[in-house]
């Protein structure tokens, strides 16, 4: 696990392809995903604790977009919003996207970067850590929240670890370590 992220965002012209693109196809599979993941897997609200019904927003710095995350059983949605549309957001979390990726595959530690600046945090910190601590310890592959079990959530689990390795790759940036994608690790 690295404990710095080399500079990885991604470049210009990526944000420029994805901003006019329709938001609601991607807000809407998001959102499904999440509610069946929270489904199957009810304790990670229970673990959340107050953070549940509380809006999340993520921000990738080089992407044109923000996540607004709220989590409440069958009522959780992912919104995908500009930056400035945020403000009902109790927390903050800001970084280039492939780092924000890197949180969620094992690649970078959070708490290195945030003592770095390359990981900002803003408004309500404990919500952030308790999200953090209860995906640390869910241990999610992508397989897993896409709903896959057996050789399919392995194959997404390994093609989502070499597509992040090639997104780092052509930043220009690759990880010195293996992506825990790659090893079946947590997401």
């Amino acid at each position: 696990m690295q404990t710095t992220a080399p500079a990885l965002s991604l470049p210009p012209l990526i944000s420029t392809l994805i901003a006019p693109l329709p938001k609601t196809p991607m807000e809407v599979l998001l959102t499904r995903f999440t509610r069946r993941l929270l489904a199957r897997r009810p304790e990670l609200l229970q673990r959340l604790g107050a953070v549940v019904k509380v809006p999340i927003a993520i921000v990738p710095d080089d992407m044109p977009h923000a996540f607004l995350l709220s989590l409440d059983n069958d009522k959780s949605n992912v919104e995908i919003c500009n930056k400035d549309q945020i403000t009902r957001a109790k927390a903050v979390v800001r970084a280039p996207f492939l780092v924000l990726l890197g949180l969620l595959d094992g690649t970078y530690d959070a708490d290195a970067l945030f003592f770095t600046r390359d990981l900002r945090i803003e408004g309500r910190t404990e919500h952030v850590l308790a999200l953090r601590n209860t995906l640390e310890e869910a241990d999610l592959t992508p397989g897993e929240f896409f709903g896959l079990s057996g050789k399919p959530a392995q194959w997404m689990n390994g093609f989502s670890g070499t597509l992040l390795d090639k997104a780092k790759r052509l930043t220009g940036n690759q990880s010195r370590h293996t992506s825990s994608l790659e090893q079946g690790g947590q997401w």
